[in-house]
């Protein structure tokens, strides 16, 4: 079977050459391109980098990878990818439409949270269907956290956070991980109702964050598709899930840049524990080295 493509490669066999010349220019630019990171943002990346090249008159390729390395990690540093957790209960919303993965993610993230010696209560106010309840159940579980169920099929999800965060305030939880619906095909609907959820949480506490679910190899359709949650439910961070390693890392920039919301989680694997927080100096070294 042949070999995945990933950035990291294609730029190894650039950075290995004898000199800087002008094919290294065109495989960076290709490289950069098949990364994901879209034509406008490899533009001005190509450009910074000739212009650093010329400063500082250098021809080895080496000079150039660590110069790759250190401007990516400038752009992605633009962001402030801290996840706010600090309320207790810290409340978040997770939002996104069906099929992203928002479920996994959720029960990805309690597990997280739990590495960390948090604890965790989810609440399963996507309630307009029987199956999804379930499934968040079992990656509740799985994540160590607790989950507050509807009492009733076709309960209001507002009342269902609410139990949620009465529950978080009885027992000492300390993180609220509140799953909403999902489904974009009534978008005002969908749109009133994440405003009721938070209109009746924020009666018992602050929300310290609105994660929306983003799936990578959808590249910029899923930002499109997340157009309205990020018109009306007060995003204050993404998390991007199905990121295939280096293959589509550029994606983590692109959308920064085009949504103006930071990537706080990346979701590269289907397990348990492939759920990680985004530190600009890491994934920057992760997609030259």
């Amino acid at each position: 079977m042949a070999e995945k493509w990933s950035l990291g490669r294609a730029l190894r066999g650039m950075f290995v050459k004898p000199t800087i010349d002008e094919s290294t220019w065109d495989d960076l630019e290709t490289a950069l391109l098949t990364a994901d990171f879209g034509p406008d943002i490899t533009e001005r990346i190509v450009e910074e980098l000739r212009e650093k090249v010329e400063r500082y008159r250098t021809t080895d390729p080496r000079d150039l990878q660590r110069m790759l390395k250190e401007t990516l990690e400038e752009h992605f540093a633009k962001f402030d990818t801290t996840l706010k957790l600090t309320e207790r209960p810290a409340v978040v919303l997770v939002v996104g439409v069906n099929g992203v993965g928002k479920t996994t993610t959720i029960g990805k993230f309690a597990h997280f949270l739990r590495r960390y010696n948090r604890s965790v209560v989810v609440g399963a106010a996507d309630t307009f269907r029987a199956a999804a309840v379930e499934q968040l159940a079992t990656w509740a579980e799985r994540g160590g956290a607790a989950i507050v169920r509807p009492d009733r099929e076709g309960q209001d999800p507002a009342s269902v956070a609410f139990q949620t965060i009465e529950h978080a305030k009885r027992s000492g939880t300390e993180i609220v991980l509140v799953d909403t619906a999902g489904r974009l095909h009534t978008k005002g609907g969908l749109m009133d109702e994440l405003t009721k959820i938070r209109r009746v949480i924020e009666k018992q506490a602050p929300i310290s964050e609105v994660l929306l679910v983003l799936d990578a190899t959808t590249g910029q359709n899923g930002v499109m598709q997340a157009q309205a949650f990020l018109e009306h439910a007060g995003v204050t961070g993404l998390v991007l899930t199905k990121l295939d390693g280096s293959a589509k890392g550029g994606f983590v920039l692109a959308v920064q840049e085009r949504t103006g919301i930071p990537v706080k989680l990346l979701g590269q694997g289907e397990g348990i524990g492939d759920l990680t927080g985004f530190t600009p100096h890491v994934f920057a070294a992760s997609l030259v080295d």
